[in-house]
């Protein structure tokens, strides 16, 4: 019986042992695995590297941002594409198509994005060098500016065009109000890194300007006139839009480029030159109180209260040039009313209801639609124009509308103008106007 025993044990032994043998090879082979996969992770093997993307922040009930860590798996290399399947945003929901690094299965995550985590994500991905394909919504946030709104201390979002890389009116012969012309820039020469020693600007200052007015600067070879520019000199708010602008011969060079003129010109600061335009606006109805739509683009058509320059002739908003220490809010309503309702000449009484009227429209949600270099043809090296153009819309049509226009002294006439894309504007207005369209809805 125990020689029996003994020989019924010696299999059974073996079997534990080819067992453990077994189990030792499985440990080994997930080693192996786990070596391979840290590897991988690592870099060494770049066909399907998990990396980590991006944190979209906290989640909230109301769907405004999901919270997510997004694990995305890219792709070979030589796919052309390291997201596989890419973006798509149709609208505001997002399906991000990834990788679980733990299970190694592909699958679907679907991320609800607003505009703004949107453009975080794109952000991200922009950091780390990642590509990215987006399918662009009526409103992209590739064109589209975030603004603030002085009058609500608010941030709304409005479309805009990208702004031209030249400027083209700054160059135009010959310079506005004499028969000066302009030493010719070509394209390729208005960049002022361009070296181009022939450049000699013609030099010019407006005899009005020269005269020393109050509300131009001195000539800054002048020993009682020490301006500090990229500041805000004393009132005298010296910043540019732009950004610091540089200096030449303690000179301010524009920072669009040549212009072909140096000096002032018509302008009255160095350096530059604060404006506001008020754009007034209200839909345009027929008989019956309804919006009429253009016959072309089927869509409503706005209305604007436009100017006719007596300078040049041109159709324009009405606006002008900032005082010293005076706020952009009080700018905007002032010359509109100087300019479009002749404010000043009106009778007392009559003034005070009108001022009445126009502040009520102004203290409303005013939309800022640019602010900025202006393309101005008063332009020059040394100064240039730059503005803040705010949209205040007459929505129901009992608030400006009902007020009498009249031309004040810089405007020879004045009148609502319907907003279209054919119609010829001064300065850079053509672009403000669009913006207001595209953002109203409307027709341009």
């Amino acid at each position: 019986m125990a020689c029996n025993y003994m020989k019924t044990s010696q299999p059974n032994q073996s079997k534990a042992c080819n067992y453990r043998k077994i189990s030792q090879q499985k440990q080994s082979k997930a080693c192996n695995y786990r070596k391979r996969s840290q590897s991988k992770a690592k870099g060494k093997n770049p066909s399907t590297p998990v990396r980590r993307v991006t944190r979209a922040g906290r989640n909230t009930r109301r769907g405004r941002a999901l919270g997510l860590d997004v694990t995305a798996a890219f792709c070979s290399a030589a796919s052309g594409s390291l997201l596989p399947g890419g973006w798509a945003l149709p609208g505001a929901v997002a399906w991000l198509r990834c990788c679980d690094p733990h299970s190694r299965s592909q699958g679907m995550r679907r991320l609800r994005l607003n505009q703004d985590w949107i453009g975080r994500i794109r952000l991200a991905l922009t950091i780390v060098g990642l590509p990215y394909a987006v399918c662009k919504p009526e409103t992209s946030p590739s064109a589209a500016a975030w603004v603030h709104n002085p009058y609500t201390n608010t941030l709304r979002m409005t479309s805009s065009t990208v702004a031209p890389p030249l400027h083209l009116k700054s160059r135009c012969q010959p310079y506005p109000g004499s028969q000066i012309k302009r030493f010719p820039v070509p394209d390729d020469k208005v960049d002022w890194s361009k070296v181009w020693p022939q450049y000699l600007p013609v030099q010019h200052t407006d005899p009005n300007v020269a005269s020393r007015p109050t509300w131009a600067d001195p000539d800054l070879g002048s020993k009682v006139f020490s301006p500090r520019f990229n500041c805000v000199d004393g009132a005298v708010d010296r910043t540019s839009f732009l950004g610091d602008y540089k200096l030449l011969q303690n000179r301010p060079l524009n920072p669009r480029g040549r212009t072909g003129l140096a000096g002032r010109g018509l302008l009255g600061r160095w350096g530059p030159n604060h404006a506001a335009d008020p754009i007034v606006t209200r839909w345009k109805v027929d008989a019956k109180g309804q919006k009429v739509s253009h016959p072309a683009s089927k869509r409503p058509v706005l209305q604007f209260i436009s100017i006719k320059r007596k300078d040049c002739g041109e159709w324009a908003i009405p606006g002008g040039m900032v005082d010293p220490g005076e706020m952009v809010t009080l700018t905007l309503q002032r010359e509109f009313s100087e300019e479009a309702l002749n404010s000043l000449a009106l009778p007392a009484g009559e003034r005070a209801q009108t001022h009445q009227r126009i502040t009520q429209l102004f203290k409303g949600p005013g939309l800022q639609v640019y602010r900025g270099y202006v393309d101005d043809p008063r332009n020059t090296d040394n100064a240039w124009m730059e503005t803040v153009a705010v949209n205040f819309h007459d929505e129901t049509g009992n608030s400006v509308s009902e007020l009498p226009l009249q031309a004040g002294d810089d405007a020879g006439q004045v009148t609502w103008v319907d907003l279209d894309s054919a119609f010829p504007l001064y300065a850079s207005h053509s672009h403000f106007l669009e913006t207001v369209a595209k953002e109203r809805g409307a027709h341009w």
